[in-house]
């Protein structure tokens, strides 16, 4: 099947199991502290995690202020496997329908991970998105690999 316009692919292979990497898409403190590109901040004032369920996130960026909104509604959630997300931004000048699909998958060392994301409005040059996407991948690595000693 043929990628929809505007469309990027990352992968990443990440030090932890899928579980908790599945629970990083899912949970709201996670969310604002990974997926907000750097400089941003990130606020969700609302959320229901299960298909037909959503979240709306509001993205600040720090130094200047401005802002965006979006609403993620979860089309499909297989725990530790598979999360499809419909998104919309709340700008009637980024509009259109996207989605994301997040595949994880188990192995030796971790989870990979492998992202699709599909329908990006005209108006964000897709190399913009994917340096976004990149940054974020950093931070949940950063949030997901951390490992405490048992002890403490």
């Amino acid at each position: 099947m043929p990628d929809l316009p505007n469309t990027i692919h990352l992968h990443r292979v990440l030090r932890a199991p899928p579980e908790r990497v599945y629970k990083a898409f899912l949970d709201p403190e996670a969310l604002c502290r990974w997926l907000p590109p750097y400089g941003f901040l990130g606020k969700i004032d609302r959320i229901v995690p299960r298909v037909g369920g959503s979240y709306h996130m509001n993205f600040t960026h720090f130094k200047k202020g401005f802002s965006t909104s979006f609403e993620s509604t979860f089309v499909e959630l297989i725990p530790g496997k598979r999360i499809r997300i419909a998104d919309k931004f709340d700008d009637p000048n980024l509009a259109g329908d996207m989605t994301k699909t997040i595949t994880l998958r188990t192995l030796s060392c971790g989870t990979e991970i492998e992202i699709v994301h599909e329908g990006l409005p005209t108006a964000i040059p897709v190399e913009r998105c994917y340096l976004g996407w990149q940054e974020s991948l950093i931070q949940l690595a950063n949030l997901v690999e951390l490992e405490m000693p048992e002890d403490a």
